[in-house]
């Protein structure tokens, strides 16, 4: 079944030497628990504002073109410091807070070593150089904080489904419309067509067919008669019942989801970055190694006083972690474009990483591996004698008449006709009913044609045939009894097998889990060449099977479309929605979605993950050995500020030039 949605805005990438934030917390129903997690995110970078910090990076080239090119007078190197002060101002008061800070409580940070390295640049005249790198720096942050996950929208969107009012049936037997909160168990309530269903319950009087989907995520409504289970939040399609309720509006079942999403997002701990555990050992032996360079150097070696500060200034400069800094930003940008640019939205650098490390893809069957929506995949004449294209102008006129999806199904894929039906009538819970050129006949299900005493063993073991493949069999029968069978199914989509081989050719196992029997899922697991499938599974258990996956086999990712798995799309490793067919909920409880529905995009987005990981390798390589080669020239006195200059600034074009190969996408299989 398709949903109406909205397109989730694509976040940024992560910036790796930064530090890492929880999750926002999403708000609970009626408690507005506001940051629970401990860590205020910083928000410096984000106040200023990308435009300010591009102003201030082309202050800092033109303090750097005033270096080279103006004439060495006072007055030009007065006007280039002063557009230096101003491009620090502009884009690293920030910077400078947070470093003091770290420096006061003895705190040897990244920001520290940034407020010494620009600070010691500027005393010994390189000033173009201080602005530039904290320009640079500060660019590389504001990438990093506006790629933090914030706080979903699921629970809203999930609130929305369930109606807040109910119609109770009052002690004199009139429907009066009761706020759900103030509904007690056992209460009768009533559900015209088309409504959602206010609360849980069990049927106790009429029959109907319900859209469950937002709940079990079955691609087909279910018949309901007396005694059957209904859900808050699913749709009434067809007839009027009266419910009893079984379960407050705090605890239905649709309440329970919306207290999974929050407990799976809860638990998700943001990982740290190799750059940001590096960082917690480089930046403090920096400090060390300048400290003992500055207060050795004359004692050991015989240095000037001033040349030995001067050559730790030079270490400061060279060890400046620009490059090592955006070299993560600019490579996850670049693999998020590309992804793009193939229809998935992948909502941080930190979830990009993870589709790498993947060891198990679970899949939701409808609407994720099938198209979502029933078809006719096969008809056949039981009567003997019967003339084909008789009954299939019978039943095109029944079906057309019906506005039950399995009925639209077969009406679609008949041939239409000008036959009119007469004395129409629904039948709900089990079909319709007319009158057809002067005789009477239904179209209905299995229920309608054993109560008209028009079963046999020929018949019930067809039908069980039909059912084993995962088919709901709906049958034309006359007053001489059955006539054809009709199989609808929800049909699997062209590459789906496609995609689970790719997966499986990346070492990574598929498993599929669904709300829908397990014969039909079995069924659609082969087809699709998937070995492992999981039916009949409400949101609680495919949250329980992806913790359980998780535990036994590793990374897990969770791909679905519906409400009914957004538990499990926030639990999982990594959650990938299907945004053409998804709702709202579905994608933004997802990590990544797949706006083209295009299940050969997940094994592209893990190819590309893996092609990312090996390039951030790269330019951690050759961001910090270009730096060690240059230091190494630096305690042996060989170095200039001009080669700790050429060090930072060539490591950062290198990477940045290797990082933006990625644009080009993921590597074929």
């Amino acid at each position: 079944m398709r949903h109406s949605h909205t397109t989730p805005e694509p976040r940024v990438g992560d910036c790796g030497a930064c530090s890492r934030h929880a999750q926002a917390p999403v708000q609970r129903h009626g408690h507005d628990h506001g940051h629970e997690s401990g860590h205020a995110h910083d928000h410096d970078h984000a106040e200023v504002g990308i435009q300010v910090l591009a102003v201030a990076l082309g202050l800092a080239v033109a303090a750097e073109l005033v270096h080279f090119f103006a004439p060495d007078t006072m007055l030009w190197r007065g006007a280039g410091m002063a557009v230096a002060v101003l491009a620090i101002a502009l884009s690293g008061l920030g910077v400078y807070k947070k470093g003091l800070q770290a420096l006061i409580k003895g705190r040897l940070n990244i920001n520290a070593l940034m407020t010494v390295a620009v600070s010691g640049a500027f005393v010994i005249g390189q000033w173009p150089e201080a602005a530039m790198v904290m320009a640079l720096y500060s660019i590389a942050e504001a990438i990093e904080e506006r790629a933090v996950d914030r706080a979903r929208n699921a629970i809203q969107s999930l609130l929305a489904l369930a109606p807040q009012t109910a119609s109770v049936r009052s002690e004199g037997g009139d429907w009066v419309a009761t706020p759900v909160a103030e509904v007690a168990l056992g209460a009768l309530v009533r559900v015209k067509p088309g409504e959602r269903v206010p609360m849980d319950g069990v049927v106790r009087e009429g029959a109907t067919s319900i859209d469950q989907a937002p709940v079990t995520g079955e691609s087909i409504p279910v018949d309901k008669g007396a005694g059957d289970a209904v859900f808050a939040g699913t749709i009434n399609a067809s007839g009027s019942f009266v419910f009893e309720v079984t379960a407050l509006a705090a605890d239905s079942t649709l309440a329970r989801i919306i207290h999974a999403v929050e407990r799976a997002q809860a638990t998700r701990a943001p990982t740290q970055g190799f750059v940001d555990r590096f960082a917690a050992v480089y930046t403090p032996a920096v400090f060390v190694i300048a400290l003992l360079v500055a207060a050795l150097g004359p004692l050991a070696l015989g240095w000037g006083w001033l040349d030995a500060i001067y050559k730790a200034l030079v270490l400061l400069v060279i060890a400046c972690p620009c490059a090592l800094v955006i070299s993560t930003p600019v490579s996850i940008v670049s693999a998020l474009a590309a992804a793009a640019r193939r229809g998935v939205l992948v909502k941080g650098g930190l979830h990009l990483e993870q589709a790498g490390r993947l060891r198990v893809v679970a899949l939701d069957k409808t609407g994720t591996v099938t198209e979502g929506k029933p078809r006719l995949v096969h008809w056949q004449v039981l009567g003997e004698g019967s003339d084909a294209a008789q009954v299939e102008h019978l039943a095109y006129v029944l079906a057309a008449h019906s506005d039950h999806p399995v009925s639209r199904a077969i009406a679609a894929a008949l041939r239409p006709n000008a036959v009119e039906a007469r004395a129409f009538t629904a039948l709900p819970g089990r079909g319709v009913q007319a009158q057809v050129q002067g005789r009477h006949y239904v179209l209905g299900n299995h229920r309608l044609v054993e109560e008209r005493g028009q079963c046999s063993a020929t018949l019930e073991a067809l039908l069980q045939e039909h059912e084993r493949a995962g088919r709901t069999v709906t049958l034309l029968a006359g007053d001489e009894g059955v006539l054809a069978l009709f199989a609808v199914a929800d049909t699997v989509k062209p590459h789906a097998r496609e995609a689970v081989q790719a997966l499986r050719e990346l070492g990574i196992a598929v498993v599929m889990l669904s709300g829908d029997n397990q014969a039909t899922a079995s069924a659609v697991a082969h087809e699709a060449g998937i070995g492992e499938a999981r039916g009949e599974l409400l949101p609680g258990d495919k949250l329980a099977a992806i913790e359980a996956l998780q535990r036994a086999r590793g990374a897990t990712a969770m791909t679905g479309d519906g409400i009914n798995d957004a538990p499990a799309l926030a639990r999982a490793d990594l959650g990938i929605a299907m945004g053409g067919a998804g709702t709202d909920t579905a994608m933004e409880a997802a990590d990544a979605v797949v706006m083209n529905d295009d299940l050969r995009r997940i094994p592209e987005l893990v190819r590309l993950s893996r092609a990312t990981r090996a390039v951030l390798w790269q330019n951690i390589a050759l961001a910090l050995g270009i730096k060690a080669a240059v230091l190494v020239l630096a305690l042996l006195g060989s170095a200039s500020m001009w080669m700790a200059v050429f060090a930072d600034m060539g490591a950062s074009l290198l990477v940045v030039a290797n990082g933006l190969r990625l644009l080009r996408g993921p590597p074929r299989a």
